[in-house]
């Protein structure tokens, strides 16, 4: 079943070109990676993904419906690189109150468990470390049932151990069957984790392909080294 359709994006800031016609689709169950190199657009299609930016032309729907509107948003979890929370809240008082915008009540019990959250809950964030904002985080992207998850950058500052619990976190929901947008710097940690590869260079989709199909058609034995190629060859 198609869950994201994303087509023929166009987006331009101050005269400057951001979005040059991208277009892709996303299946129940499947984890696509979106990425490529600084200014490629990544975080301008999010946006657009997430209705918080309108295209000049094209258009995004998730499971057929327009990106707009509060309806919309329910059906995403997201977990942005840099959560902007405000400082004088806790964690507790966060999940309520996005629990109160969402109109959702929250699964947290056993994120707030596996993310070893429990002395934090009450804490004001401002007092809380960058890994426990990251856990956080997390938190609340995955506390509300969706059929979307867009997660980027979702282990910058979490140690080994947490990032791992969040990779499996992620494995386990695309078991079931949510679909996952996710963007990284860290291509081997997506190679491990996304079925397929948009990669954006300029704006443009110059790449959508399965992982092993990237290294097959590059001849490289890493997705990273198959990427590095690919830029190369642009250059």
């Amino acid at each position: 079943m198609e869950v994201l359709r994303v087509e023929n994006l166009k987006k331009s800031f101050a005269g400057k070109e951001v979005l040059k016609g991208v277009s892709f689709s996303l299946k129940a169950g499947e984890l696509l990676a979106v990425l490529g190199p600084n200014a490629s657009g990544k975080t301008t299609l999010i946006k657009c993904v997430l209705g918080l930016v309108l295209p000049d032309e094209g258009r995004v729907t998730l499971m057929g419906k327009p990106a707009e509107g509060k309806a919309y948003r329910k059906l995403i979890g997201y977990m942005p690189q840099t959560p902007p929370f405000p400082e004088n809240l806790t964690p507790e008082e966060l999940l309520l109150l996005v629990s109160r915008l969402r109109e959702q009540e929250p699964n947290a019990e056993e994120l707030v468990r596996l993310f070893k959250l429990e002395p934090f809950m009450r804490q004001k964030i401002k007092t809380l470390s960058g890994g426990t904002r990251q856990k956080v985080n997390a938190l609340l992207a995955f506390a509300f049932d969706a059929p979307l998850f867009i997660l980027d950058e979702p282990t910058v500052s979490l140690d080994p151990l947490s990032s791992a619990r969040l990779k499996r976190l992620v494995l386990k929901e695309k078991e079931e069957g949510k679909a996952f947008l996710i963007t990284s710097h860290v291509v081997p940690e997506v190679e491990h984790l996304a079925d397929r590869v948009v990669f954006l260079v300029e704006g443009k989709v110059v790449l959508d392909e399965t992982v092993e199909g990237v290294k097959r058609k590059t001849g490289k034995t890493s997705l990273e080294e198959a990427l590095l190629s690919l830029l190369e060859e642009r250059a």
